[in-house]
This record gives structure tokens, sequence and C-alpha cells, in this order.
């Protein structure tokens, strides 16, 4: 039977990506549509315009549905934004005939999300970590075991509910479905994080246009999750107020000439620009761009340090930092994290892509092919639970329905 097309739709500060793809193997990704567009009514991860964003959002989804001949009803949408809260939560029940069961399961986990949930905030992840049977400790899959009392330590993700509503308003004004939100770092994890370091203990950092993304994996879970309003637009600001330039102009200058630590640049590197005022460009030393970019990108990362440390889980990551995002292509950038945040450093994009990928190939976008992971296990799922219905959604290029129903088992599936 032939694999299951599917969607994700990557909306962020900088970029809009929606992808088309459908797997090829355990491990092969066929990217068969790609629209990518300049986002535009986003900030922070926030809507500001919902025309704006809504227009950009369709011109994305049209370009991806032109590129691969599917017409797209549904799909995977990605959120970020300092208005995503997690928190750590345990449920617990009785076993009625003594033998643990799926059912048992989702009771446990629906015990874990009966927490005090403000009425303006919406559930979007509820990610198991590990159970307990009967005072047992450290148990990874309870089913088929023996017990009395099953239970379960979850991840609990919320985000503002009305944030997400305009998100999904949005993505409805183009005719297509938001079937599931999914955060930024975990969607991007599923892409750059090999299964040692999940082990081992791990941050995934994606630094993006307006956001950095944080997740830590321990033990192969989901320990810890925040967003920081803070990206690599902030740099590009700072280069357009330091060197008095306009905000595109500045964007070109950090990607051409930016390097993230000064004492690596010669004294004697210059470049030229036209500030505003002069009517003669002007050379600049690559070193005082350099100096710009330092001072905020350690910031940054100081911050990522502080949220480390306040998540407590500081001292289990032995696998260190693994970068990613637009922003963690800058030179240098793995040198200043090394320094600030002392451990291990490694940048990654996506990989094992198949068909039209040639934009692919890039930090900025762990996130959009890790919708597609995302989105590919759930489509596993629901294929092994009911062929028929599958095999309809994905002639649509839709996503399964009634996710939630599933979601437990792929979780499990992806962090085993």
């Amino acid at each position: 039977m032939e694999a299951p097309t599917i969607v994700g739709i990557d909306i962020g500060t900088t970029k809009i990506c929606t992808l088309v793809a459908r797997a090829e193997g355990p491990e092969n990704l066929r990217i068969l549509g790609v629209g990518i567009e300049p986002s535009q009514g986003i900030k922070k991860g926030n809507v500001v315009d919902m025309a704006a964003a809504s227009q950009a959002i369709n011109r994305s989804v049209d370009k991806a549905e032109r590129t691969s001949g599917y017409e797209i009803n549904a799909a995977l949408v990605s959120l970020a934004g300092s208005h995503v809260t997690s928190v750590n939560s345990k449920g617990a029940v009785g076993i009625t005939n003594r033998t643990i069961g799926q059912d048992d399961v989702a009771r446990a986990i629906d015990a874990a999300r009966a927490v005090a949930i403000p009425h303006n905030r919406e559930i979007i992840h509820v990610i198991q970590r590990g159970f307990n049977v009967d005072g047992q400790e450290g148990v990874r899959s309870p089913l088929g075991m023996h017990g009395y009392r099953l239970e379960v330590e979850t991840h609990i993700i919320t985000a503002a509910a009305s944030t997400v509503e305009n998100l999904r308003q949005c993505v409805s004004a183009s005719g297509v479905q938001a079937s599931q939100f999914v955060l930024n770092p975990l969607a991007s994890a599923e892409v750059v994080l090999s299964e040692t370091e999940r082990q081992m203990g791990v941050v995934v950092c994606d630094i993006g246009g307006g956001t950095t993304d944080i997740g830590i994996f321990i033990d192969g879970d989901v320990y810890y999750t925040s967003v920081l309003p803070v990206g690599g637009n902030h740099i590009t600001s700072d280069i357009a107020h330091g060197l008095r330039l306009p905000v595109s102009q500045a964007e070109e200058i950090k990607v051409q000439h930016g390097h993230s630590v000064r004492s690596e640049i010669n004294a004697d590197e210059f470049f030229t620009i036209r500030p505003f005022g002069e009517e003669q460009a002007v050379q600049i030393n690559r070193q005082e761009l350099a100096h710009i970019i330092e001072a905020r990108v350690e910031e940054i990362f100081n911050l990522v340090l502080q949220e480390i440390k306040r998540s407590g889980y500081d001292g289990l990551l032995p696998a260190g930092l693994v970068l990613t995002g637009g922003t963690s292509a800058l030179p240098g950038i793995r040198t200043l994290a090394n320094r600030v945040l002392n451990v291990p450093v490694r940048i990654a994009q996506p990989q094992n892509l198949i068909g039209m990928v040639d934009r692919l190939n890039s930090p900025a976008f762990s996130t959009s092919v890790g919708l597609l992971r995302w989105a590919m296990l759930v489509s596993e799922i629901v294929t092994e639970k009911n062929p028929r219905r599958s095999a309809s959604n994905s002639a649509r290029g839709q996503a399964p329905n009634n996710v939630w129903d599933y979601i437990k088992e792929v979780i499990r599936r992806m962090m085993p």
C-alpha cells in the first residue's frame, strides 16, 4: 500500500514554509511540494495582523499545492512564542483486571491532564515520560504487566488559547484545517537529535528569527521545554541601529559579512555600506560588525543558560547542546555557544531528504522537516489502526483526524 501523504506548515517570524512529503522507508522523506514565503503579520510567534498572516500562509500553501499537485486540506502546524509554558504532572489509577491494558494507560494520562489550567490556556501536548507500577519506578511500557496501581509522569505543554485560535483562524482562511499544533523544539528534535543524545541528556536549541526554542531531553524523554522571545531579528536590528542602516540591508550584511566572534576576524577586513544621511559609501571594519553580533548572540546564550539552570537539569546533559534554526548558520556561533555554556556544541540540519530538497538542506528548515517526521509517525499509527481511513485521508493530502486518540502511542514510538 502507498505511504500516506503528509503536510506540515511551519509558521515563523521570518518565513512560512509549507511542505508536502511521502515517507520512503523508515528514515527517508521524499519532498513532493515546497512553498516558502516571507512571513508577514507574525511577530515572536504571535499573530499581530490577521489579514497579512492569512495572505502569507495562503501564498505558501498555494505554492506547495502547485509544486506537488496535491490539494492540501489539513496539516500539522508549528507553534512557538513566549506564551508557551510547560509543567510536569503525575496521574494515578487503580487497575481493575490486574493486567495493565491500553485503556488503563489512557485513564492514567487523563488523570495527569486534570491539572488546574486557567480558562485562557489550551493544552497543546501531553507527553508521557515514564510509569510507576505498584511503586516500581522507571517502567518504560507497562502494557501486559500485573499490578494494582499505575502512575504516569507526563510533560504538559500549554499555550495562550487566544493566540492558538488566531493562528488556527489564519490557517483556516487558506482552506486548511490545523489538525494539530506541534511545539517548535519538539518538531526540530525529531530531525536533529540522535537516539544516543536523547538517552544521555541533551538540549536542542532552535534559534529562529523571533524566538529561541529550547527542549531538554533525558532518558529518551522530553523533560523541559521553553520559548524565549529573542532571535536572529534582534541581531539584525542591532546591526541596523549600530551602523544606521535599513533593516533589509542590515540582514544582507549579517548574512554576507557577519561573524559571532570578533577575535576571529582580521583587523584589516573591511566592507562597504551606505548609511542613512551619507551621500557616499563608507567602509566599515568587519570587526565592528562582529562586535555588534557577538554582544547579542552572547546575550541569547546567557538567557539559554539561565533557562537550563531554571529547569534544574543542568547537571544531567553530557551530550551538551544541539544548535539549529536559521541563526545557527552564523559563522563562529558554535564557538561562542561553547564558551558561554561550557558544554559540547554541534550544529545540525535536516538529513535523509529526497526530491525537492534544494533549499531544505539548512538548519533554518529543521522545524519544517520535523513537522513531517511528526506527521509521518502519526500516519503510521493510523495506518496500522485503520488502513482504509488512512488511505482515504492520504489521497487528499490530509493529516489524520482525531490525532489525540493515538498521541500516546505516537510519543512512545518517537521516544522509546
